[in-house]
């Protein structure tokens, strides 16, 4: 038997990621294989159909995994994890020049977003927004950037057109995922001290191995020991990491889930059951 993983093409270099992971686990002896998929929601359908023993799944992947494998008596557990998806943040940013100092400042006022579909720059900010006492789409109007809709902001485009938009005066914030906010230093986008950040979430993780209770045991405590084996130190092994932005696997953990719950329930993203209820969502 092959242990079958699937992952999403968010980006051209997927494809050489994971023959790159595909060639280093056959040379280990694990039989292994992945299949594409352009859009999170099939991904994960197919995992609890038994179509796929695994899944490389975004943070919003594994809520709709774990709610889908719940309703139907069946479990999911998360493997590994990068440990760059470890303890990440959200933030808020205004101009430099911004008179705005807290949150309730933004009132009246306008944010821009990512795609609907985006942990890290819509469904956790705006989470962030609410708690501060602002009612996303009333108190505050929400310019949403729907690029790569279905990828579950693993493609950065509606992060970089909210900020240029915010850079532009269009907006009076805008919000990103903190990582993406030095990225966008580094790249130019953002002019040096530009931006300044008016709120921050707290910690949360990111995407997550998401393995199905049907795949076969020895094989995937097999796939385990191999991944979190790899180290970059090996010739063999230092692309791949690169390639998929780690220095190492870490154990699988759940724990860093609960504040994307929160905010799927508040905006009604998915149900109880993962059944797919956001308005204006087409994968």
């Amino acid at each position: 038997m092959t242990l079958l993983m699937g992952a999403v093409a968010y980006d051209p270099k997927t494809v050489t990621i994971w023959t790159g992971f595909r060639a280093w686990l056959r040379a280990r002896g694990l039989p292994f294989d992945f299949v594409l998929y352009s859009a999170y929601e099939r991904q994960v359908e197919d995992l609890l159909e038994g179509r796929l023993h695994a899944a490389w799944n975004s943070p919003l992947a594994w809520v709709r995994a774990r709610r889908m494998a719940r309703a139907g008596g069946r479990r999911v557990h998360p493997l590994v994890m990068r440990d760059t998806d470890l303890d990440l943040a959200s933030v808020v940013l205004v101009r430099h020049d911004s008179p705005h100092t807290e949150p309730l400042d933004l009132k009246d006022g306008t944010v821009a977003v990512g795609a609907v579909d985006s942990p890290q720059a819509t469904l956790l900010p705006l989470s962030l927004l609410r708690r501060a006492g602002l009612r996303p789409g009333e108190d505050v109007a929400v310019r949403r950037f729907d690029i790569g809709t279905g990828l579950h902001g693993d493609h950065v485009g509606g992060e970089r057109e909210a900020v240029r938009a915010l850079l532009a005066g269009e907006v009076d914030a805008a919000c990103v995922l903190d990582a993406d906010h030095l990225l966008f230093g580094r790249e130019g986008t953002i002019p040096p001290g530009g931006t300044r950040v008016l709120a921050q979430s707290a910690p949360y993780d990111h995407c997550n191995m998401t393995v199905v209770d049907t795949a076969p045991e020895e094989l995937v405590e097999e796939f385990a020991r191999l991944l979190l084996s790899m180290s970059p130190a090996d010739p063999e092994a230092r692309p791949l990491l690169d390639l998929e932005g780690l220095t190492e696997w870490r154990p699988g953990r759940t724990t860093g889930y609960a504040l994307l719950e929160a905010a799927v329930d508040e905006a009604g993203f998915y149900d109880s059951a993962g059944r797919i209820t956001a308005e204006e969502y087409e994968p």
